[in-house]
């Protein structure tokens, strides 16, 4: 696992915002929206509305961390769930990230956005390993991976990825503060336009 300080900056204009128990209902309907295909890379199985419903239900917004980027409709066009204590077994500082992106969200950065957020969150919050498991198959993940230069190792048509991360500084505190606040003012943009829009028709 290759040490890596690729993640200070998000070379992007994407914005990525925190998501918190305030975002809940667009988390389910972006998750609901994905296809049957899109669910099986996501999670490895055939899952049903149910089972997304009961993992919605169970989020830990305590414990995990939420990211999300958000079109000017206010719909989740990708969400990534950054999950600690569920990375390696036997390393308490270490944290899985999933990722979902909406049909029309691709082709945009979208995913290499919220993982590069992801990272950035992971280092400042003591975690030492970003982890990814995944299907082998799944293009998109794989790719992220190796753009990220993450350490992949595969079997039995599934894949592990593994990037070790630089720890936290106040140089990339900072910038996530920024990042932060950027995502939230651009958030509110849209949600106030929205309500304008929505007055005036």
């Amino acid at each position: 696992m290759p040490a890596s300080d690729n993640f200070q900056t998000l070379t992007t204009f994407i914005q990525v915002l925190e998501l918190n128990r305030s975002h809940l209902e667009i988390m389910r309907n972006h998750l609901l929206s994905l296809g049957e295909n899109d669910r099986w890379l996501r999670y490895g199985i055939h899952a049903t509305d149910l089972f997304i419903n009961s993992y919605v239900d169970s989020f830990n917004f305590s414990r995990d961390c939420f990211l999300g980027v958000i079109d000017s409709s206010l719909r989740i066009i990708g969400l990534a769930h950054l999950a600690y204590g569920q990375g390696l077994h036997g390393q308490e500082h270490s944290a899985e990230f999933g990722v979902s992106v909406s049909d029309h969200g691709r082709g945009f950065g979208v995913g290499t956005a919220l993982f590069k957020r992801s990272a950035m969150h992971a280092r400042n919050t003591n975690i030492s390993v970003l982890y990814v498991h995944c299907l082998s198959n799944n293009s998109a993940m794989m790719h992220i991976a190796r753009k990220a230069g993450m350490s992949v190792e595969y079997s039995f048509g599934e894949a592990d990825a593994y990037l070790r991360l630089q720890p936290g500084n106040s140089q990339s505190i900072l910038v996530e503060a920024i990042q932060d606040q950027s995502a939230i003012i651009d958030y509110s943009i849209k949600k106030g336009f929205k309500m304008a829009f929505s007055i005036t028709n």
